[in-house]
């Protein structure tokens, strides 16, 4: 079992209960996406799921450790296993893209070889293998900050890729690309987290692009679980409680629910409309 939660919750320092009484399991090799709207706690989850944040209550077990148990070396070796994809990837403008992607091993290098790499990266063909596929091969020496946010996005995950961990974490990875990149970089990331026999666990807005690409769909509703079934099964009536803005509606403003198309099942047929969701 890759990540077990028992009775999961956190609350922030000002008493806000993001993730409330959370119980999953997702085995190794899972590739499951999270949705909901937005404040349903999909980023608080992953930054517990990659040891950026502690539960308040509950047991988390991640690669077959207990993160709060761990001392600070135990902690260490537990996040070089673990791969976090941002939203907005933290690259120093200045930073150059292969420096980037190096980083990824920043982990598991020694200090002396980190520095080396910093000034003179050591593996110029690893760093290209990750970027070739993502269509970046030829912005290896290119800035980061003479980057669109789209690309960026794409650097954030070559790092990730070349970091070769056991547990994949993407917090939003495409919300910057155009839908023909998006698709792409999810089939991508689905097809190398196969072939390594690795677990992906990603949140996304585009409820489309989470049916067409991941096994698994959890639906996450003010820090909780609303369902968690295979994408084949997930119904409209799933997706309207999921979305459902009761605010919204009592203003009088219209309130759009996304719906799955007939006959889309896990990995069949493109979506040529993404639906609306608020």
């Amino acid at each position: 079992m890759t990540i077990a939660l028992e009775g999961v919750g956190l609350t922030h320092p000002g008493g806000f209960q993001a993730l409330r009484q959370l119980t999953l399991q997702i085995s190794s090799g899972e590739r499951v996406a999270v949705i909901g709207p937005s404040g349903a706690g999909k980023t608080t989850l992953l930054q517990l799921l990659g040891t950026g944040l502690m539960p308040s209550a509950g047991q988390l077990h991640l690669l077959g450790d207990d993160p709060a148990r761990l001392q600070a070396r135990g902690l260490k070796r537990l996040r070089t296993r673990i791969g976090l994809i941002h939203q907005s990837p933290p690259l120093p403008p200045r930073q150059r893209v292969i420096t980037a992607v190096l980083a990824g091993r920043l982990g598991s290098w020694s200090l002396s070889r980190a520095l080396v790499s910093l000034c003179y990266p050591l593996d110029i063909p690893g760093a290209r293998a990750m970027l070739e596929p993502l269509d970046l091969d030829d912005k290896l020496f290119v800035r980061c900050d003479q980057l669109s946010g789209g690309q960026l996005q794409r650097v954030g995950i070559a790092r990730v890729l070349y970091q070769r961990a056991d547990l994949l974490l993407a917090d939003e990875p495409v919300s910057a690309m155009d839908p023909v990149l998006a698709d792409h970089t999810l089939a991508l990331l689905n097809r190398i987290a196969a072939d390594r026999g690795v677990t992906l666990v990603a949140s996304l807005h585009a409820v489309d692009l989470a049916l067409r690409h991941f096994q698994r769909i959890i639906g996450l509703r003010d820090g909780n679980v609303l369902f968690d079934r295979p994408s084949a099964q997930v119904s409209d009536d799933d997706l309207s409680a999921l979305y459902a803005n009761q605010s919204l509606a009592e203003q009088g403003h219209e309130v759009v629910r996304p719906a799955r198309p007939a006959g889309l099942g896990a990995g069949t047929g493109i979506l040529r409309t993404a639906p609306r969701c608020l």
